[in-house]
């Protein structure tokens, strides 16, 4: 199952981009249609301002690549939670290494 280290912020219940967000592991299916993400089960759909929903309690989810440049929420700024586990990685990628995954782009 692939995984990624993702930019992942819920947006239901939140004002634009106010959300809590996330750096963290997500791993996705082979069709990349379903992400898991602490232990929730996302649905690729589309939305208004999101891509993933939550199949159990309907919450949406904007999932996206880190930015180095750590803009990485679409409309405005705010510091992600870091998983410890994508720690390392992500550090490391903000000094300019590729993320596990995207070594080729």
């Amino acid at each position: 199952m692939p995984e990624r280290i993702m930019y992942v912020q819920l947006k239901t219940g939140h004002a634009l981009d106010a959300g809590p967000a996330w750096i963290s592991r997500v791993r996705f299916t082979k069709t990349w249609k379903t992400a898991y993400f602490h232990g929730r089960t996302l649905a690729r759909e589309q939305s208004w301002d999101a891509n993933f929903r939550d199949v159990d309690t309907d919450e949406w989810f904007w999932l996206s690549g880190p930015k180095r440049d750590r803009t990485d929420a679409r409309y405005g700024h705010g510091a992600p939670t870091v998983d410890d586990d994508a720690r390392a990685h992500y550090e490391a990628f903000l000094d300019g290494a590729p993320l596990p995954g995207r070594e080729h782009g």
